[in-house]
């Protein structure tokens, strides 16, 4: 058992925090900005909460992060009631934020400067891969920082590997977005292509996935798409903030990436839709609007 802080209780942070403590049975103390969510994890699953990020890093052994973006990240870290500066020398850091990979090289020089180790670890397998305890994680940081985490992590992960050092976790995660952005919008034109040709979805779909064509989108989202209903998973927001990132380091290591760059304005207009909060299948409901 080892004493873990939990900074972030969203909708992924909130059951990864929680496997820690059940499944993992560590000492989890935990910190949300909004403290009524606090106050409700503590009671659902005891552990204790903190006033600042800072108080909860207190003597803990490793220390989670799972907030919004970059900015985000920053305050709950490397401000004045961040966790770095409370953190006892020999602690790891380890961020599951989808941030930018120069905020996870920023964190990790930070980090040494306490004598701690840091390892970047976004995660994916969306909402249900976190109430579920299987979530796939991408790690950035150095080996023996990485093995010293990797045991704490696996409280909510299926998949959990190294792919290099700090940073490359947070690249390896867009990577990963980059596939689902491309196989979305396949889907979504695929779906829309057979109900204008007349056919029965659910058999064609049935057969396709069997095939190349298969993909976890296809499995598990063909039917809900089919029904119009989107409301299951990943935002299109969050998703936009993704593609973002992806994009801006695209830029600057000079990556081309014409169908990722599509498909972000095509998620641009499913927001205009009204569609922040739709999950990312929502693409389906962009051509359908034409």
């Amino acid at each position: 058992m080892a004493k873990v802080a939990f900074i972030g209780l969203g909708v992924m942070g909130y059951p990864m925090a929680g496997h820690l403590k059940v499944k993992g049975g560590h000492d989890v103390t935990v910190y949300n900005r909004t403290t009524a969510k606090a106050d409700a994890w503590v009671k659902q699953y005891g552990g204790t909460s903190a006033e600042t990020p800072a108080k909860a890093a207190e003597g803990a052994d490793f220390v989670f992060t799972c907030v919004g973006n970059d900015d985000d990240l920053r305050s709950v870290t490397l401000a004045d009631q961040g966790v770095i500066g409370a953190m006892k020398s020999g602690a790891v850091l380890i961020d599951n934020t989808t941030a930018s990979a120069e905020i996870a090289r920023e964190l990790e020089a930070a980090a040494k400067t306490r004598g701690c180790g840091f390892v970047d670890a976004p995660v994916s397998g969306g909402q249900a891969g976190a109430e579920n305890g299987v979530l796939t994680v991408m790690c950035g940081g150095d080996e023996a920082t990485f093995e010293q985490a990797r045991p704490v992590i696996d409280a909510y992960a299926r998949m959990v590997g190294l792919m290099g050092p700090a940073g490359c976790g947070q690249l390896a995660k867009m990577m990963n977005q980059i596939c689902i952005a491309g196989l979305v919008q396949g889907l979504a034109e695929s779906i829309h292509f057979g109900k204008k040709a007349g056919l029965d979805i659910e058999k064609v779909v049935e057969v396709i996935s069997k095939g190349a064509a298969g993909s976890w989108q296809m499995e598990n989202r063909h039917k809900t798409m089919n029904a119009g209903k989107y409301d299951f998973g990943f935002a299109v927001d969050w998703m936009r903030k993704d593609l973002d990132i992806v994009l801006s380091e695209a830029r600057r290591n000079g990556a081309n990436l014409p169908v990722t760059a599509l498909v972000d304005q095509f998620y641009g207009e499913v927001q205009k839709l009204g569609g922040k909060r739709w999950d990312t299948s929502s693409l389906l409901a962009r051509l359908e609007s034409k």
